[in-house]
Parts: structure tokens; sequence; C-alpha cells
């Protein structure tokens, strides 16, 4: 009986929805500016190479082109309905997109990993898009008719937190 090697490619699923995820994002800059269109358009490129080629890298850089393009976009179009949305598609980008590569690497790509992938995807949608609601919410209710700007900075601060804390 012969050892088969194992296959450490990321996870198909946690792939399919970040780049699922990474082509929102992009959507939704797209519908912004052509300036948000153009950084989102590389951070797409940028995570569909990352995912296919295992590279955190390529997610990483991909992931901040896509917050770029949203941010640039939102203050552009000064439209927190489409902002929020592309921001939030692209902290999952970067979540699912690490999730595939962390999944191949440690039960590799032949595991039947579809329900580890599925609920950290669900818990994942669930926690951005609460979080965005509430920044929606505490624009809405606490700006006192702050421009756009302000909502770009809170949900560039909660990027940040969200960051420091997975580390």
């Amino acid at each position: 009986m012969s050892a088969r090697e194992i296959d450490r490619s990321p996870a198909m699923l946690s792939s399919a929805l970040a780049i699922t995820a990474a082509g929102l994002a992009a959507g939704t800059s797209a519908l912004t500016s052509s300036l948000g269109l153009a950084g989102a358009g590389t951070g797409f490129v940028l995570v569909l190479a990352g995912v296919l080629r295992g590279s955190r890298r390529a997610i990483t850089l991909g992931s901040v082109a896509l917050l770029v393009g949203a941010l640039v976009g939102g203050l552009a179009s000064g439209a927190p309905y489409l902002l929020l949305p592309g921001v939030m598609a692209t902290v999952l980008a970067w979540d699912l997109g690490e999730q595939a590569i962390n999944v191949g690497e440690q039960l590799g790509r032949e595991a039947d990993t579809f329900q580890l992938e599925a609920t950290h995807a669900a818990a994942s949608t669930v926690v951005a898009v609460g979080a965005g609601g509430l920044g929606y919410g505490i624009y809405l209710f606490a700006s006192g008719g702050q421009p756009v700007t302000a909502l770009v900075f809170l949900l560039l601060a909660v990027v940040v937190l969200t960051s420091a804390l997975r580390n």
C-alpha cells in the first residue's frame, strides 16, 4: 500500500466564497466611480490569484486594494449604502480567502470540510452584516449631519480593529 500525497491547495468552498465576495466588493465599487472600480478591479484579480495559488500575500494585497476601491468610491459618490456592502464584502473576501488556505494546509483539499467551511462563512457573514448595520445605525443616529467621510473613518477603524483582534 503506497502513501498518497495530500493536496494542500486551498479548500474549494471557501475559495469560491472568497472570490464571490471579492466580486461583490468590486461590483459595488463599480457603481460608485471609475477610480473606485480601478482599485477594486485590481483587488479582485489579486484575491482570485491568491486563492488559486494559495498566496496569503496576494489575498491580503487584493483585500487592501478592494478596501481602497470601496472607500474611494464611497467618498466620490457620497453614498454610504454602496460603501458599506463593499467594505463588508472586502472583509469577507479576506477572511474566506485566509480560511481557504488554512483548511487546505491543515486538512488537505480532499478532506470533507463542507460543514466546517459553511459554518465559518455563515458566522463571518453574520458578523460582517451585524458590524455594518451597527456602523450604519451609528452613522445615521449620531452623525448629526456629518458627511460620508465620517462613515469611511468609522469603517476603517472597524477593519483595523478586526485585523488586530484576528492576530
